[in-house]
This record gives C-alpha cells, structure tokens and sequence, in this order.
C-alpha cells in the first residue's frame, strides 16, 4: 500500500552532447516504493522507455525489483527479489549467486539509486564506504556486480567512485531526502516548480 507522504521527481539527461535535452526521469517517490519512467536515447539502439518500480524495507534494504525496457521493436523485462541481506532471486525463484553480498542495486540510466546507501547507512564527513553493488543496465537489462564507494565530504555532497578500474568518479549533492540532486555530466533535476 502507498504511503501518503509523496514526491515526484524528475531529471533531466545531459550525457549525450548530440542529443540534448532528449529523454526525462519521471519518479514517484513514495516512503518504501518507487516507480518511475524513463525515456532517453542510446547511441547504438537508439531511443528507448525503461520503467521501474522498486521497494525497499524501512531501512532502505532493497526487497524487489521490477524493470520493464520497450524499444521500437523488443521488449525485456527483469524481475529481482532479495532479502536485503545480500541474497537474490529471479523471478522463477532461482538464485543468483552472482551477485551474492550485493545490497543496493544500481540502475543505469538513473541517478535515484544512488540514494541507497547514503540513506541506509549515514556516514561522518570523509568517512568512506565501499559497497558491492547489483548493477544493472539498460536497454539491455543486463544485470552484474560491481564495486562502487561513496564518501561524504560536506553536508549533503558525497563523492562517488566507481570501483571497476574506469577510475570513474562524480561529487554528487543531495537534497534534504538524500536524494541526488544533479549528477555532473550524465543528471539535472527539473525544478519542482516546473523550471529546468
């Protein structure tokens, strides 16, 4: 059942120079669900709708995952199920011993899921915490783990590493939720009041 307590989220992506201002984040964030809609464009598939829904315990232990990917010809779904405790299942019940220790889940292309384990386990400023992650990309919905960290180094800014060798890093804000505000290169936020 939705909680009262509601907010609705949108994003812009900035990563694809050639088409900018292409594609926008629609989430419904209610207290332990989200469900969101994401229309953006890949360079070798071309554009794409990825929705997802998500639910998480009051620990903001991720429970399930629901990814649907519609393409102008194919449509993939994937349905994930975990105890919150690093253990997965697929939607036929069958583990997925891959990505065993993973807690958090991390969505290509959205910033919301990096929200997880700063609003799970908060952190003194330049404390750093290494996460292993079940990562997830679309369109393809390939699902894999990987090492990521995250360090606070001011009031609501935290600095992101991806862990894979890429040497990929990002200083992300927040919002007063722990939500990501605007994620340099790839993520704006549209204004609540409807401004970009």
């Amino acid at each position: 059942m939705k909680s009262a307590w509601c907010r609705t989220i949108c994003w812009m992506p900035v990563w694809n120079k050639n088409y900018a201002g292409v594609g926008l984040e629609h989430l419904l964030l209610f207290e332990r669900l989200a469900d969101s809609v994401v229309l953006a464009f890949d360079e070798g598939r071309g554009s794409f709708r990825l929705t997802y829904r998500l639910a998480w315990d009051a620990s903001w232990r991720l429970r399930h995952a629901e990814l649907v990917v519609e393409t102008g010809h194919v449509t993939r779904s994937l349905s994930l199920q975990t105890d919150g405790r690093g253990r997965w299942r697929d939607a036929n019940g069958r583990s997925i011993n891959a990505l065993d220790g993973c807690v958090d889940i991390d969505i290509w292309p959205t910033p919301f899921t990096n929200s997880f384990p700063i609003r799970r386990e908060p952190m003194a400023i330049g404390e750093r915490r290494e996460y292993r992650m079940a990562w997830i990309f679309a369109p393809d919905l390939t699902v894999h783990a990987q090492l990521q960290a995250y360090t606070p180094i001011a009031d609501r800014l935290y600095l992101f590493e991806n862990l894979d060798g890429s040497g990929f890093q990002a200083v992300l804000p927040v919002d007063e939720d722990g939500i990501v505000l605007d994620y340099p290169g790839l993520f704006r936020r549209v204004k609540e009041n409807g401004g970009a």
